[in-house]
């Protein structure tokens, strides 16, 4: 058949309407659940990371130098694990110091503290790494529940109301992929926690509203994978698996900065 003026105008519109369905397609499987799209974040240049229990700003170090050496500026909260609420005020005293979009991220139970200071106008997108991701209101105690109890918590020995891990614990469910050797200083240096940040609760979830990315843990013994499975697929993170244990920024440094740098449009 000829092809006409006419035929040939039709035949480019027809294939644009394809191309917008099928864009469309590709960005609501990426963001499938509750969560933001996460098809194109925003450039960021500024990743501020936020440490869990049983651990210190220090954690960050070997994801920080790798990240530096790609340009962007980061800070590593210091978490006081005395109350929720101090914890995201911590965070977002740093937060409101960055000179721009930021990606927030967060390890382990500062994954509360991500989802609540994500609302921060500088946050551009948020990463959990083997971390809660709790909504808003939520009982995160109630919810781990429904799943099997991983090995790590029979772990934790309490001094009055402060709380640690049990350098067995440490080394076989919090560590259990680092050498023994790394593994006892991290255990040297952890930072006790206070019994009343177990109580808190976020009073809303930025995942909501920003788009998230998520590392599971395949062999975590600290954190369910499971429930960070679900997780992460409720709030519609980009998710990838890595089969390391609760500390996966220690083990898989350039796997987590990879994912840090894809959620800061690098």
């Amino acid at each position: 058949m000829m092809i006409t003026r006419r035929n040939f105008s039709a035949a480019l519109v027809a294939g644009a309407a394809a191309s917008l369905v099928s864009t469309r397609g590709m960005a609501a499987t990426s963001a499938a659940g509750t969560g933001a799209a996460v098809s194109a974040p925003q450039k960021a240049r500024n990743v501020v990371l936020v440490h869990g229990l049983f651990a210190d700003g220090s954690c960050w170090s070997e994801v920080i130098a790798r990240l530096q050496a790609k340009g962007l500026n980061c800070t590593a909260v210091q978490n006081p694990l005395t109350t929720l609420p101090d914890a995201v005020a911590s965070a977002q005293r740093v937060l409101d110091r960055q000179d721009g979009p930021t990606v927030l991220v967060g390890h382990s139970f500062s994954g509360m503290i991500v989802t609540e200071a994500g609302i921060h106008p500088k946050v551009s997108s948020l990463v959990y790494v083997a971390a809660r991701a709790p909504d808003a209101g939520e009982d995160y105690t109630a919810l781990a529940k429904t799943y099997p109890t991983p090995p790590a918590s029979a772990g934790i020995v309490f001094d009055g109301d402060e709380g640690r891990l049990s350098e067995e614990a440490f080394l076989r469910d919090f560590a259990g992929d680092l050498p023994e050797a790394k593994a006892k200083v991290l255990y040297a240096v952890q930072e006790p926690f206070h019994k009343e940040l177990l109580a808190g609760k976020t009073t809303q979830a930025a995942w909501h509203s920003k788009p998230s990315w998520y590392a599971v843990s395949t062999e975590d013994r600290t954190i369910n994978p499971d429930l960070e499975r679900f997780m992460a697929k409720r709030m519609g993170a980009k998710t990838i698996e890595v089969k390391a244990s609760h500390l996966a920024l220690i083990s898989y440094p350039d796997t987590i900065a990879r994912l840090i740098l894809e959620a800061a449009g690098h």
